[in-house]
Order: structure tokens, then sequence, then C-alpha cells
């Protein structure tokens, strides 16, 4: 349990470093580190079918959000600038930052199951309730749509969101030439 306090503080401070940095890559990397830490969160509560979707959201939005920036930011400011005491400071805080996401990764897969043991106990549950409470003849629909519609409707809303972000920013209308 500690650990999923530790995420909420750490996705609390990328978020402000994601909010407040001046390098829109670094934002950018900071920003994906929140939503991996969510992946992290849905695997040690047990919700690996939403911790594949918040993945796949979070690769695919990083990797749009880089190619953009890369497409429309021309001039590298740190070019020929020698190295400062904030410079070295904002290095070895983004080092332990990564040490710190990695540690927490490795110990976030440690909490997985072995292969072939069962996650948990409401899959039985499913098997046994499916045909009496949903009545239908395809348990793995009764599931989706019964038994867990809600979860099914957070997992649309968040590919929904995503497709209308990337929408937003590759759309040529409304931009300045």
């Amino acid at each position: 349990m500690i650990e999923l306090y530790l995420f909420l503080i750490f996705m609390t401070v990328a978020a402000f470093v994601a909010t407040e940095i001046k390098d829109l890559l670094a934002a950018v990397i900071s920003l994906g580190a929140v939503g991996f830490s969510v992946a992290i969160m849905f695997i040690l509560v047990q919700a690996p079918d939403l911790a594949i979707v918040q993945i796949v959201v979070e690769v695919v939005t990083i990797i749009i959000f880089v190619a953009v920036i890369f497409r429309t930011t021309h001039v590298d400011e740190t070019i020929g600038k020698k190295l400062t005491g904030t410079h070295i400071l904002s290095i070895v805080f983004f080092s332990f930052f990564a040490l710190f996401f990695l540690v927490a990764v490795f110990r976030a897969l440690q909490e997985l199951p072995a292969f072939g043991n069962p996650t948990m106990k409401v899959a039985s549950e499913y098997i046994r309730l499916g045909l009496p409470k949903a009545g239908g003849a395809n348990l793995v629909a009764d599931v989706i749509l019964d038994f867990r519609a809600l979860d099914t409707l957070g997992e649309a809303t968040v590919l929904f969101t995503s497709v209308i972000g990337v929408a937003a920013l590759m759309r040529s209308i409304g931009r300045k030439k």
C-alpha cells in the first residue's frame, strides 16, 4: 500500500515539473512519467487490462508529442552553452528521478504473479454467475458488458479522449502559417 502513496507523490512531483519546466521535451518526458506511473499503479491494484490501455495511450501520446516538438522547434538553445551549477543540479535531479522510477517499476513488476498462476479469484465468480445473472450465451461479452461495464466505459473514454487530443494537435485548420 505504501507503494501507491509513493507513486502518488512521484506523479505529483512529475506533474509539477511538467508544468514548470521550460524545455518542451523534458516536459513531455515528465508527463510520460506521470502516465507510466498510473499504469504501474494499475498493476499494483491488479488491474492489468487498464494498465495495458494506459501504456498504449502513453506510448502513442509521447511519440506524437515528441514528433510535434521536433517538427515545430528549430532552435536548440543548449548548443554552445557551458554547464552551470543549475544545469548540473538539474542533471542530478533528473538522474535521481529516473533511478527512482526504474526502482519503482522493478518493484511493481515483482508484484505480478508467476505465469500460469491465477491473478484474481474473481474469475471463478464470473464463470459461476455468468449465465444465471447475465443470461448471455457468450461469457466474455457478459463479463465485459454486465459485470465490468463501467470499466469498459472508462477504457473507451480514455481511448476516445486520446484520439480527440491527437486530432486536435494534428489538424491543419487554425494553425498559423
